[in-house]
Formats: structure tokens, sequence, C-alpha cells
């Protein structure tokens, strides 16, 4: 009995153990008059993420959207900011394998809730939803990885 307690401690884990909208802002500069321009907008978006380790398998990773709205004339519709987060635990795992899931794995699972936190803040304030495309973030982490290694090297 006591050889299959260890085996079952020794499985890989991966669970969330807390999602939470960390940060929210929308700016609005020019409303109200903003609502009585024409001319369709060129809407710029920007993704960040970020992880830490909380503690002893905890870690927290976080998604941020910021997306940017401006008419021809360089004058901001709106600006919109979302930091969604989430506690992951992660043991029985290597480093690297931790990493990678860090960086592409969390990500996935938080991004649909900034993207919907987007959509919503932004059809409240009066525009019509942005929806945003999905983002392959393990492309983007193996894109870091390479541009790291050209500049180690």
């Amino acid at each position: 009995m006591s050889e299959e307690v260890k085996a079952a401690e020794q499985q890989p884990v991966f669970s969330i153990e807390k999602l939470y909208l960390k940060d929210l802002s929308l700016e609005v500069p020019h409303a109200p008059r903003i609502f009585l321009e024409n001319g369709e907008p060129e809407v710029d978006m920007r993704v960040a993420t970020e992880s830490t380790k909380l503690e002893d398998e905890f870690y927290n990773c976080a998604v941020t959207v910021t997306v940017t709205a401006k008419l021809a004339d360089d004058k901001v519709m709106f600006l919109n900011e979302v930091t969604q987060s989430g506690i992951f635990r992660i043991a029985n795992i290597d480093d690297a394998d931790i990493q990678l899931l860090l960086a592409v794995a969390c990500p996935n699972i938080l991004f649909p809730y900034a993207r919907e936190a987007v959509s919503s803040t932004i059809t409240r304030a009066g525009f019509p939803p942005v929806l945003l495309a999905p983002i392959n973030f393990e492309a983007m982490y193996q894109q870091g990885q390479e541009e790291g290694e050209a500049g180690n090297a």
C-alpha cells in the first residue's frame, strides 16, 4: 500500500487553483464627442504574459491584453487594458516543462477570459465589440526562445 501512495505522490500535477481578473481599465478620452466622429478606427492589440512563483508548487500567471482604437487623425477612441490572472498548482514536473506550462498552457487557459472581458468592456462603453482572434502562445514562446538564443550568440 505504501508503494501505491508513493507512486501517487510522484504523479505530475497541473491544476487551476483560482482564476481572477486582476486589472481592468477603460479610457474614452474624447467622450462624448468621439461618438459623433465618422471613420473606421485602426485597432491595435498587444499581449503580454508574466508568471511568478508564489510558493512551493504554486505559480501565478497573468495575461495582459491592451487594445487601442484610433481614428485616422490619431484621435484615440478608446484604450482598454485587461489583466486576467490565475493561480496554478504545478508539481512533480521538470523545470523546463514548468516553464513551457507557464508560457503556453496557462496563457491558453487565461486568454479566453481576457478576450471576453475586452469585448464586454468595449461594448459597455458604447462601441461595437472587438473580437480578438485566438493567439498561438506556443509560437510566441518558441520565438522568444529563438530570440534569446540569438542574443546569447
